[in-house]
C-alpha cells in the first residue's frame, strides 16, 4: 500500500474531552476541532438522543475539506497506471492499491469473468466524469448504463456552501441496547466524518468499484468526502493520558483513538464496539483496521445527529425521511 505524508497532527489536550472537571468543555472541544474547517460552533444546544434521552449537546457545523490535503485520486484513468494514480479498495481485511493491475485483475480477484472495466483495445479505464454519472452510478441500484464502471465522485461537485452540522452529547448517556454505526461512525478532528461501513455488496453486484483515496475517504454528493476506513493520514501526537492517538469524536460522545497503541500493537481487550478501558482516559474506542470496512463495530451510548441542515433540531429518534 502507498504511503501518503501528511503534516503531524498536534493534540494539546490537558485531559481527554469529557473529563473535563473545570466545565469549560466547549474550549476544549473548540480547541480539539481547530484544524477542521470549522463554519460556525460549537455551541451548547438541547438534543434528543436516539433511544430518547433528552440531554444537551455540542453543535458544531463544519465543511468537508480537510485542510492538510487535497482528498484523491481515486480511479485510474489507463490500464498502465501506477499506484499514485489511483485510490485503495478493501477486501477481507486487505487495503489493495487500485493500479491499472488492480483493473485488470478484477476477474480473477472476484472470480468473475464479468468485470471489464477498461478498453480492451485502448487500454483506458471507464470513469464517470461527471456529477450526474457519479450520481447514477453510486446510488444503491446502481444504473446499468454504468455496469462495469470505477466510480467516483469529485469535491467540486458539491455546491459550495455544502456542509455537515453534528450534534453529539456533550456526556455519553450509555444505553443496554448497542446502537448501530452504519449511519456514521463520529466526527474526526479534522472536521470529516467517520462514516459507518461502504455498502459493498451493492457496489460490487454492479461490476463498480467505488475506491477510496489513500486517506480512506471518497465523496458522495449528500454529506461530501468522507472515511470509511482511518489510515495514516489521521496519525499524530498522543493526548495526555492517553494510551494511542486521539483521531476523533464518536456520534455518543465518547472519544475515537488510533487503531494501534503508542508501542505500535492493538490491543487485546476491546469489546464489540471496539471500546475499552483505560487508566486515567475511561471509556473510549479504537478505530478498525484500514481494511475492516468498519470504523466502528457499533456504539456503547445513545447517539445524536448529523444533518445537511444546520438549523435541524436534533431528534435522533425521529425516522429519517425517504429519499
Amino acid at each position: 500500500m502507498k504511503h501518503l505524508s501528511l503534516l503531524p497532527m498536534v493534540l494539546c489536550l490537558a485531559s481527554p474531552l469529557y473529563a473535563d472537571a473545570g466545565g469549560d468543555r466547549l474550549h476544549q472541544i473548540a480547541h480539539f476541532f481547530e484544524d477542521a474547517n470549522v463554519l460556525s460552533g460549537p455551541t451548547l444546544v438541547p438534543c434528543t438522543l436516539s433511544r430518547g434521552t433528552e440531554t444537551e449537546c455540542f453543535s458544531i457545523k463544519v465543511k468537508a475539506e480537510p485542510k492538510s490535503y487535497t482528498p484523491g485520486p481515486w480511479c485510474p484513468t489507463s490500464v498502465t497506471d501506477d499506484a499514485d494514480k489511483g485510490g485503495i479498495w478493501l477486501k477481507d481485511g486487505e487495503v489493495l492499491d487500485v493500479d491499472g493491475a488492480f483493473i485488470t485483475n478484477l476477474p480473477t480477484l472476484f472470480d468473475d469473468e464479468d468485470w471489464q472495466l477498461f478498453d480492451p483495445a485502448a487500454g483506458d479505464v471507464r470513469v464517470t466524469d461527471s456529477k450526474a454519472a457519479c450520481e447514477a452510478a453510486a446510488r444503491p441500484d446502481v444504473d446499468p448504463e454504468y455496469n462495469n464502471y470505477c466510480v467516483q465522485c469529485l469535491p467540486e461537485y458539491m455546491a459550495e456552501d455544502a456542509s455537515m452540522t453534528y450534534v453529539i452529547p456533550l456526556e455519553p448517556q450509555d444505553s443496554w441496547l448497542t446502537n448501530s454505526a452504519r449511519s456514521g461512525s463520529g466526527i474526526a478532528r479534522n472536521g470529516i466524518r467517520l462514516d459507518g461501513p461502504a455498502p459493498v455488496d451493492a457496489i460490487l453486484d454492479a461490476h463498480t468499484i467505488a475506491p477510496f483515496d489513500d486517506c480512506g475517504g471518497h465523496v458522495n454528493t449528500h454529506v461530501g468526502y468522507h472515511y470509511h476506513a482511518v489510515t495514516d493520514c489521521l496519525d499524530g501526537a498522543v493526548a495526555d493520558g492517553g494510551d494511542a492517538v486521539h483521531i476523533g469524536i464518536a456520534m455518543d460522545g465518547y472519544d475515537i483513538f488510533s487503531h494501534t497503541l503508542v508501542d505500535g500493537t492493538t490491543p487485546t481487550d476491546l469489546d464489540k464496539c471496539n471500546g475499552h478501558v483505560s487508566e486515567g482516559v475511561g471509556y473510549h474506542y479504537h478505530a478498525g483496521a484500514p481494511g475492516s470496512n468498519a470504523i466502528l463495530a457499533c456504539l456503547k451510548a445513545e447517539t445524536g445527529c448529523s444533518s445537511e441542515n444546520p438549523d435541524a433540531v436534533c431528534d435522533a429518534t425521529a425516522r429519517p425521511p425517504r429519499p
